[in-house]
């Protein structure tokens, strides 16, 4: 098995456990900065070791356009060609149907993206994204689905379950063909992704399908668009009634510290989103008592760190006022500072969540730290 479950809160279904892949093993529950072209905003690969960490995402289709699959493999595949020693994931690319500047329509074949560099039309088939990701040499791959905007009918919904379905089935089939000779414990990891909007009967529907390609791990899609947390939260249970427990559940693009906190309270383990980073670089940042607005005026002047209880060198070093100033500005050396601490931050949650799990008060320390995160 590629997953092994460790630990388990008696009070909730926060748990721990050891991901096996062809890179080492990870801890769960983890947070996965994104670096959607083979590098985080701001942010150096050693960096991501420094501030602790483990695991990382990248765009498949990004990466494809630019260098390319073939130049990425031919220098030894993405972990040597960024330098991460850690994790490296990647998603499938079917979030850029959220984006209607590369996403032109999809069919039974797949998805016809318009190349934003040339305006040439370029077809990702499941099988040509697995292609992708294998040369890639990801440590976990996504399947190929297609996700449905909030704003779409249930009927729309129900047919990109159906064909998220149908195009995971093609994915299986193809990853196992490329690496059946290979030996287990070198192999990527392959997820499925399932969707269902806001609707739980699709939810449950969507889990149903996938659940019989028994994937590695399975990760909850088409959230953190614009629904209500209970929606969120409904969504994840909905997934959890049917999935089994053995396997890892990834929530994508949900990086708001409270939500992350539920979402491991029912039994999330890994995590990624632009949220941290985004976040930075606008002036807002985390701290133990909450998020603050860096560019208000009582900051302007402070001689104090972004977070007096922060381990992170850009607490340790750097005053409110010193990078206040920087991001008025735009400075790089700001959008660096802020972004190294946010993301500190984020790596720091998770592992106090972790030893709260171990110690049997995880439900103790989410209700503690949530009366500030939810601010």
């Amino acid at each position: 098995m590629s997953f092994i479950i460790t630990h388990k809160d008696k009070k909730t279904k926060a748990r721990i456990g050891i991901l096996k892949t062809k890179s080492g093993n990870i801890e769960t529950p983890f947070f996965m900065p994104v670096a959607t072209k083979a590098a985080v905003k701001h942010i150096s690969s050693e960096d991501l070791s420094s501030l602790g960490a483990k695991a990382i995402i990248s765009n498949t289709f990004i990466l494809h356009l630019s260098p390319g699959e073939k130049l990425i493999k031919k220098l030894g595949g993405i972990k040597k060609f960024m330098n991460f020693s850690g994790i490296n994931a990647t998603d499938s690319g079917g979030f850029q149907m959220y984006s209607p500047s590369v996403y032109l329509y999809s069919n039974e074949r797949g998805v016809m993206f318009k190349n934003p560099f040339n305006g040439d039309k370029l077809l990702i088939t499941p099988e040509k994204d697995m292609k992708i990701q294998l040369d890639l040499g990801s440590d976990i791959a996504m399947c190929l689905d297609e996700m449905p905007l909030l704003s779409f009918s249930r009927e729309k919904i129900k047919k990109a379950v159906e064909r998220t379905a149908d195009w995971a089935r093609r994915c299986k089939a193809y990853h196992e063909q490329i690496q059946k000779n290979k030996e287990k414990h070198k192999r990527q990891l392959l997820f499925g992704i399932t969707q269902g909007g806001i609707y739980l009967d699709l939810r449950k529907f969507s889990a149903g399908l996938l659940k019989e390609f028994d994937f590695d791990g399975y990760a909850i899609g088409g959230l953190a668009l614009g629904e209500t947390k209970k929606q969120e939260y409904n969504a994840i249970k909905a997934h959890k009634l049917i999935i089994p427990e053995s396997k890892p559940c990834y929530l994508m693009g949900s990086g708001n510290p409270a939500e992350i906190l539920k979402a491991i309270s029912l039994g999330v383990d890994m995590f990624d989103s632009r949220f941290p980073t985004q976040n930075a670089r606008r002036g807002t940042l985390f701290t133990c008592k909450g998020r603050i607005r860096i560019f208000n005026k009582k900051n302007k002047a402070s001689k104090e760190p972004i977070d007096k209880t922060c381990k992170c060198f850009v607490c340790r070093n750097y005053s409110k006022a010193y990078i206040a100033h920087l991001l008025k500005h735009e400075e790089g050396t700001g959008l660096h500072l802020a972004t190294f601490h946010n993301l500190y931050f984020m790596q720091n949650l998770i592992s106090s969540a972790k030893t709260a799990i171990k110690k049997g008060k995880f439900s103790e320390f989410k209700k503690r730290a949530g009366i500030f995160y939810e601010k």
